[in-house]
């Protein structure tokens, strides 16, 4: 049996930006998961999981396990404390956004679908990027007002 505790498990990934700074375990893998991920991420005060952002082809779970992180969805934002579960549906409903807001450090839970391909969309930027799964096709980011008619470079 392959085990993580999320309490004192060790978080062994580290994002270094400015504001979306956090450490990370990839709790999926380490568990032996094939068709679910699930990444524990913690923030310290002032940090951002990751853009305000919605996907298409993944739906997400978030769990919250220490602290009092905020949630930005469509409907405004909202603290909330340890245990609390909140699910991500695809599309612009599902739109989100966790944020430390506090002066202690904040562990949160995102489980998800691992379905391939998946784009998500920032309304903020007005990106969306497009993930294939393959390690050799890297994922790529486009910004929405660059689109093209389906036609565009075809030839008959």
């Amino acid at each position: 049996m392959q085990s993580f505790n999320l309490f004192d498990g060790e978080l062994d990934l580290e994002r270094d930006r400015p504001g979306y700074s956090w450490r990370r375990a990839m709790v999926g893998q380490k568990i032996g998961a094939e068709r679910l991920g699930a990444s524990l991420y913690e923030l310290q005060p002032g940090e951002r999981t990751f853009p305000y952002h919605y996907e298409y082809g993944v739906e997400e779970w978030l769990l919250v396990v220490a602290g009092r992180p905020t949630l930005r969805v469509p409907d405004g934002e909202h603290e909330l404390r340890p245990g609390d579960v909140v699910c991500f549906r695809e599309g612009p409903e599902g739109a989100h956004q966790v944020r430390n807001g506090t002066d202690e450090p904040v562990r949160v839970l995102i489980a998800s679908t691992k379905s391939v391909p998946d784009a998500a969309v920032y309304p903020d930027s007005g990106k969306i990027g497009i993930w294939t799964g393959n390690e050799a096709d890297p994922p790529r980011l486009f910004r929405i007002d660059s689109a093209v008619d389906y036609w565009d470079g075809e030839t008959g």
